[in-house]
This record gives structure tokens, C-alpha cells and sequence, in this order.
């Protein structure tokens, strides 16, 4: 159920740019598993000639090609490059390269990630925990550590809420490629005002850099200390699986100092769809479609209203 939920929420709210993780999730079981492990990359918002490469190479591996996929992470000997050709290899010597790797680079979170993967597909269960729990020490404000995390917590939907602005990114960065765009937004965000804040605060998000977001919500709450939507991305940016009622201690008051806001009801519909209270999500969800009907927020609301309508709730 978790599964078909997060799927749900992620098509009604957004894809994250440049972010490239492969989307299974393990079992706790300690036993080996068919296949290979997947593997993890994030290449951001890169547009080098080796980010395209790896690029291509992930694809190939995702698609089961594995030796074409090899071929080029061998062309380059960056860390993501060394990750990509042990796991190609699966299983000829991939674990051991990979411990190998986790002791030299025992701060990188894309190691440690991948090392766990490999570690839990070898049905290593007790040693994988401690590469994710070591990957998310590393390096929190990456989409690395948001990927190890949720699978420190299975019994929640992978990934973390995002935040949906209710208004669009300016129109003459359409045309941008995405670093270019961030770029201007991080410029636009200089600014100080509430609303470049949420944009940018938003796109860090999407781009899996969690720890830089909420620090540009909490900015732009700081900005706009009234406005329902710098307030409710300030919630949404606290939500942490570990401490999920960080968020909703924030979120849940605000529907009543603001009960008509469609930001607040879409996304506390939301948080409750990660942790799998679905039939309280669709509730609030209800709520914003009725606040907002002819709105962005309250069309996201509508639509992952019937995304959720097959999900069966106790």
C-alpha cells in the first residue's frame, strides 16, 4: 500500500529534476537476492560529458544491460564511474570493490548507499543498515541520504513530501537549462523576498538537497510571518522520518489560524499519504479541492485524490 501511495503522491506532485535513483525498495530479509542491486546516482544538475556518460550508463544498467553499461564507467575514474563498474559486474567481485571503496571513501554517501545495497543483496541485512545509516550521517543534505533513510524506515513511502508552490516559476526561465535556472532562482532568492524564497527552497527540494531547502522555508516564514504558504513550507520542509510529528506539530495548528488555506490542507493531505494515513489524507486533500477548486493546489489535490481512490484503507 505504501508503495502504490508514494507512487500516487509523486505523480501528483512533481518529478525531481536531475535526480536519478532507482526507485526499489528491499525487504528486510536476510537472504540473497535475484538479480542485480540497483544503483544510485545523483548527477544533479550537471551537464559535463562525463554527467551525460554516467548518465547513459545508469539507463543501460536500469534497462539490464549491464556490460554495455560497464564499458562506459570504465571510460572515467570518478567515484560515481567506480560505483557504476563494480555494480556492472554484479556479482564478479562487486562486493568486495565496494568494501573496498566504503574504506577509502568512508564519507561519501553514494559508497556508503550503494555499498549498503550490495551489502542487503548479499543478504547481509545487519552490515547494509550500517552503510545507510553511515551514508546518512554523511552527507544529510543530499538525495543520497534521503534514499538511505527510506529504507531505515520501509514502513513509510520512499522519498520526502515536497512542497508545491501554489504559483509557477517565473516564465523567462523556461528556456533556462536546469543549472541555469537554479542559478537564477538562487539569485532571485538573494532578494529576501517570501516568495523567491519558496521557489528556490522548492527547487532544492525537487533536487534532493533537503537541509538547504528548509533553510530557505524557514527564511521565507521569517520574511512573511502571516502567510499561510511560507509557513506551510517551513512545516513541510521539518518533516523528518525519524520525527514525523516535527512537521505535522507545525502544520496541523495552521489549518486553524488559516482554515480556508488550500496550501495547508494540500499539503497536511500529503504528509499523512507518506506515512500511510490515507484515509484521514484524503480528508484534507477533499478540503483543498474544495478551497481551491479551480486552483493548482486544489487540481494536484483532485488529482491525487483519484490516484488514492483505488487504495484500500482499514
Amino acid at each position: 500500500m505504501i508503495a502504490l501511495v508514494a507512487a500516487a503522491a509523486l505523480l501528483a506532485a512533481g518529478g525531481a529534476v536531475g535526480v536519478t535513483l532507482a526507485t526499489r525498495t528491499p525487504t528486510p530479509t536476510a537472504r540473497t537476492q535475484p538479480g542485480a542491486p540497483p544503483l544510485a546516482l545523483d548527477l544533479g544538475v550537471r551537464s559535463d560529458a562525463q554527467a551525460d556518460d554516467l548518465r547513459r550508463a545508469l539507463q543501460l544498467y536500469e534497462s539490464g544491460k549491464r556490460g554495455r553499461a560497464e564499458a562506459i564507467f570504465l571510460r572515467h575514474g570518478s567515484v560515481e564511474a567506480q560505483i557504476g563498474a563494480a555494480l556492472s559486474r554484479w556479482p564478479n567481485g562487486s562486493l568486495a570493490t565496494l568494501e573496498g571503496l566504503g574504506r577509502e571513501y568512508p564519507k561519501s554517501a553514494a559508497v556508503q548507499l550503494n555499498l549498503g545495497l550490495a551489502r542487503y543483496w548479499d543478504g547481509r541485512v545487519a552490515a547494509a543498515v550500517a552503510a545507510f545509516e553511515a551514508a546518512r550521517a554523511a552527507s544529510p543534505d543530499s538525495s543520497y541520504a534521503i534514499r538511505a533513510d527510506g529504507l531505515l524506515h520501509p514502513q513509510y513511502a520512499p522519498g520526502l513530501p515536497p512542497f508545491t508552490p501554489s504559483f509557477g516559476t517565473p516564465q523567462r526561465l523556461a528556456k533556462l537549462q536546469p543549472a541555469q535556472q537554479l542559478e537564477a532562482l538562487r539569485r532571485d532568492a538573494a532578494g529576501g523576498e517570501a516568495r523567491d524564497l519558496l521557489l528556490y527552497g522548492a527547487a532544492l527540494q525537487r533536487l534532493g538537497r533537503p537541509v538547504s531547502a528548509e533553510r530557505q522555508f524557514a527564511r521565507a516564514a521569517k520574511a512573511a510571518p502571516n502567510d499561510p504558504e511560507a509557513l506551510t513550507a517551513r512545516a513541510v520542509g521539518l518533516f523528518d522520518k525519524s520525527n514525523p510529528s516535527k512537521a505535522f506539530s507545525r502544520l496541523g495548528p495552521l489549518t486553524k489560524r488559516f482554515p480556508h488555506a488550500a496550501t495547508i490542507r494540500y499539503h497536511l493531505g500529503l504528509m499523512l499519504v507518506w506515512i500511510g494515513q490515507v484515509a484521514q489524507a484524503k480528508q484534507e486533500l477533499a478540503q483543498a479541492v474544495a478551497a481551491d477548486p479551480r486552483g493548482l493546489l486544489g487540481g494536484e489535490a483532485g488529482r491525487l485524490l483519484d490516484r488514492l481512490g483505488t487504495v484500500r484503507t482499514k
